[in-house]
């Protein structure tokens, strides 16, 4: 008790000190403030992804893969033919990317077994998984987005939520600790100007913050 008066007295007797330290004092409860503010105005998401949908190309009818005229990660226009399938030429709908391609010449291919598949860079999105417990309800369409890529770490970059998934994944429901209810997973999508960033990828690792 004796130090402890101490301590107060020299307090007291320091005025410039005294207020040193309370300005310490509210500077730590203001930063404190500040950033519980911030946090609680936002929403992380890890787990996510650059992705797009497959577009499969396959041919009308089933037959014999004769030849296949491109390779994975080639860029390629509408209407170009990317394989030959008994007697039928296989061609893009539209323009886009190669993601993979059948090597199995001389196979039986179906509609079912595509030889050939791609993406349009133009549908690429920020896919992110958010359990329903977990901010939710407090997304919205049109809400501001950054993220950030693992292969380019410390580069951000802008986008928008595009979309909100109204079915959840049925296998990555979990259990909550608490009450021992399920809590299921959904995608929330962001968009982003592709040809503002074209070093973006389909199939990165990505992390989503998404302002309220």
């Amino acid at each position: 008790m004796e130090q402890k008066s101490t301590i107060i007295e020299r307090l007291t007797k320091n005025k410039w000190l005294a207020g040193f330290m309370l300005a310490v004092i509210f500077g730590l409860i203001l930063a404190s403030a500040i950033y519980f503010t911030i946090e609680a105005r936002r929403i992380s998401i890890d787990n996510a992804g650059i992705e797009a949908p497959t577009i499969a190309l396959s041919p009308s009818v089933p037959g014999v893969l004769r030849e296949v005229y491109v390779s994975e990660g080639d860029r390629i226009l509408p209407n170009t033919v990317v394989a030959r399938v008994g007697n039928e030429l296989v061609k893009s709908l539209s323009g886009g990317i190669v993601t993979s391609v059948s090597n199995n010449i001389g196979a039986v291919t179906n509609p079912a077994q595509p030889p050939v598949t791609m993406i349009d860079a133009s549908e690429l999105r920020v896919v992110g998984k958010i359990a329903e417990d977990k901010g939710l309800s407090s997304i919205a369409v049109g809400q501001r987005v950054t993220f950030t890529v693992d292969a380019f770490s410390g580069k951000e970059y802008t986008g928008v939520v595009d979309e909100i998934s109204t079915v959840p994944h049925e296998s990555s429901i979990a259990f909550s600790i608490s009450d021992k209810r399920t809590v299921k997973d959904f995608d929330i999508k962001v968009r982003f100007d592709v040809s503002k960033y074209p070093e973006i990828k389909n199939g990165m690792s990505a992390k989503i913050t998404i302002y309220k």
